[in-house]
């Protein structure tokens, strides 16, 4: 049996409080947060922790070359026990999320979980990568409007699916460092995924407007200062940094677009959750 840290490291944990913001983001949009959102918040983080031991199973003989640090190749935990606890926690995040939201959960959760293991499997290593994990990443949202109405939490989808496009652009040069035009690419994709999540929307009133805005500048700067960094000096360790930030900084950007959708209370607790991943992630690596 694999230590408490070996697995937590397997599931990336920490990133774990990056997960339910989209869930509530989705359910925000669609007018539909309440007590089963929560339900659907824990499908979200087993699916996620899933989409990690999946990942790294598929992994396993690039990591022995590349990561050797990471738990399979390091022989904390054994490629069996991955795809084991990947095929385990699968299960359960569709499971929560019938029990959660029923059928109409269940119409997003299958795709999800297919959307998953299709890019660990099949479209991770190749040029739809960025295009497939920001399916996920929407797909997800879509998953906290499962009880209602699909469509007006299509906008805030394509919102954190395009700032996980970004994430997933920088973490394919993370081992070999990259050209300083790829940060500066993905850093002018930050700057229109901020203006995009302080969109101003009729349903919120002016004096709450502020909200959106202050969380979207924060989720800018923080991932707009790692980007910056990178593209003054594209390494390899610049970029995972970027990266390790892109992930983090997430509530802060679910957080603006929460509060844009009028519940502002709910969006700083989102928001809440970027400065704790920050420190747990330095107990345990992200990327």
């Amino acid at each position: 049996m694999p230590s408490p840290g070996a697995l937590a490291e397997l599931v990336r944990a920490p990133a774990a409080l990056t997960v339910p913001g989209d869930v509530v983001t989705g359910a925000t949009a669609a007018g539909v947060l309440g007590w089963r959102t929560a339900g659907l918040a824990t499908s979200s983080i087993l699916l996620y922790w899933a989409g990690m031991a999946g990942n790294d199973w598929a992994d396993r003989e690039i990591d022995a070359r590349e990561r050797p640090e990471r738990p399979i190749p390091s022989g904390r935990v054994s490629a069996r026990y991955a795809l084991g606890a990947a095929a385990t926690l699968t299960g359960a995040g569709v499971l929560a999320a019938m029990v959660a939201g029923g059928k109409s959960a269940l119409r997003v959760a299958v795709p999800l979980a297919g959307a998953i293991w299709t890019y660990n499997l099949r479209a991770k290593n190749g040029p739809v990568s960025p295009a497939a994990m920001a399916t996920c990443r929407g797909l997800d949202v879509l998953l906290g409007a499962a009880n209602g109405r699909i469509w007006p939490a299509v906008p805030a989808a394509l919102t954190v699916a395009a700032h996980t496009y970004t994430v997933t652009m920088l973490s394919r040069c993370e081992v070999s460092g990259a050209r300083s035009q790829l940060p500066a690419t993905t850093l002018a994709g930050t700057a229109m995924v901020a203006v995009l999540a302080a969109g101003r929307r009729r349903v919120v009133p002016v004096r709450r407007r502020a909200v959106p805005a202050a969380l979207a500048a924060w989720y800018a700067a923080r991932y707009g200062l790692a980007q910056g960094r990178a593209v003054a000096d594209p390494t390899a360790t610049r970029i995972r940094a970027a990266v390790g930030t892109g992930v983090v900084a997430l509530p802060t950007l679910q957080g603006a677009l929460t509060a844009r959708y009028g519940r502002a209370a709910v969006g700083f607790a989102v928001a809440a959750g970027a400065p704790l991943a920050s420190r747990l992630a330095k107990r345990v690596a992200l990327t």
